[in-house]
């Protein structure tokens, strides 16, 4: 079924920042659309200069969509975060502006669940520290400290996307798996869930952390739980930089209550290459850092790539948001010879009947219909059999209910 857009495909401005995959380029413009793709991220600043003339905006982990520049992005009508995490995106205010965010919660859970086993075996044996100390010179050849995983028991926290595969992962390596989540979850593997958090930390000998950025995980680790861990076990934070307390981390190596941390994520990380890194636990033995590459493998961010501008190009051409972590999730078939009209309004009573008698009201025929709410936003599809579905978008248009309305085709 061939389709005419009201909005041409030519002019719709695509701004993809932080070097996105170039599959992700090429699935746009395979589509028929054109999409800057730019290595570095933006700041604020830099963002409000640009954002006003941008449809589609695509961005990693460093770029801030606060509220400030999603009130300058009259245009906007999604965002994609190439990545897991969506806490770089100001998500309520995005919502209320009627601007759906997508991610890619699937797609590297593999490569960060293979770098957190990777980290625990090297913690065990002490291995990065000793390849510091053969660039060094220094040969140290001993089995003080060092240990074999197997027999070991790792804590999980956060048992979402990620944890189950490094629960599994573990289990190939032989050791015993337990996980803690505000959410009961279903266990894979042999893996046992624990009630509290405290009692994960008294269990574990290598304790990592797979929780997003909320108010409630903020320095989910911080002294005092440190101190609930075991004498020399091993703390891993690959998910973000803000839920561990990087100073109290600090003091518990230096008196030895940990023997060791792998740090992937940081509360304050550099915006490009070319920016000096600072970090409370450089220098110290035994302590891997990497920077924020757990998900930076050429398989994962294909799939990102691929993923996320699949999603924005069903919503930019069908208006579906499955996927959408902000949005009311609606999915419509086509229907033939039809004109799809797209309204996301405030979640108030009465708002799919004030619509539905303007379309009465100009003789049009309803052919498909889907209305779902999420919190204060309503978002609604409507497939229309008439010509008129321009006056019946700048009829809904005016409601005071409106946030957007578009004519899709």
């Amino acid at each position: 079924m061939t389709k005419q857009y009201s909005f041409p495909r030519e002019k719709m401005k695509i701004l993809l920042l932080e070097g996105v995959h170039q599959a992700c380029v090429d699935r746009f413009e395979h589509a028929g659309y054109h999409a800057d793709l730019m290595k570095p991220a933006m700041s604020e600043e830099e963002l409000l200069e640009v954002i006003s003339s941008v449809h589609i905006l695509g961005i990693r982990s460093k770029t801030q969509v606060t509220p400030r520049v999603l009130e300058r992005a009259k245009h906007l009508l999604a965002i994609g975060c190439f990545c897991i995490g969506t806490d770089q995106v100001a998500l309520d205010e995005a919502a209320k502006r009627g601007v759906p965010v997508f991610n890619a919660p699937f797609s590297n859970t593999r490569s960060v669940a293979e770098l957190a086993i990777a980290e625990i075996v090297m913690l065990a044996r002490r291995a990065s520290h000793k390849s510091q100390l053969l660039h060094q010179g220094v040969w140290e050849k001993s089995a003080e400290g060092c240990c074999e995983v197997r027999n070991k028991t790792v804590g999980i926290i956060g048992y979402g996307h990620i944890g189950p595969q490094v629960g599994l992962l573990a289990e190939a390596f032989g050791m015993r798996v337990y996980f803690y989540d505000i959410v009961g979850k279903l266990p894979l593997g042999n893996a046992t869930p624990v009630s509290s958090l405290k009692e994960l930390l008294e269990l574990s000998d290598f304790v990592t952390l797979h929780v997003p950025d909320t108010a409630e995980t903020r320095n989910l680790i911080g002294a005092e739980e440190l101190r609930l861990m075991k004498q020399g076990s091993f703390l891993l934070n690959l998910s973000r930089g803000r839920v561990v307390d990087l100073d109290a981390v600090s003091e518990a190596l230096r008196t030895r209550k940990l023997a060791g941390a792998a740090i992937d994520v940081f509360p304050e990380e550099p915006k490009s290459n070319d920016e000096v890194f600072r970090c409370p636990l450089s220098g110290l033995d035994n302590v891997i850092l990497t920077p924020h590459i757990g998900g930076s493998t050429l398989e994962a961010q294909r799939n990102i790539g691929i993923e996320v501008a699949t999603t924005m190009l069903k919503y930019i051409e069908t208006g579906s948001t499955t996927g959408s972590v902000n949005f009311p999730q609606v999915e419509l078939p086509l229907v033939r010879d039809t004109h799809r009209i797209l309204n996301i309004h405030r979640n108030v009573p009465g708002v799919l009947s004030s619509i539905n008698s303007i379309i009465a009201g100009m003789g049009a025929n309803i052919r498909a219909q889907y209305l779902e709410t999420r919190a204060d936003v309503g978002y609604l599809i409507i497939d229309v059999d008439s010509d008129i579905s321009e006056a019946v978008k700048n009829s809904i248009d005016e409601l005071d209910t409106s946030i957007k309305t578009r004519v899709l085709f």
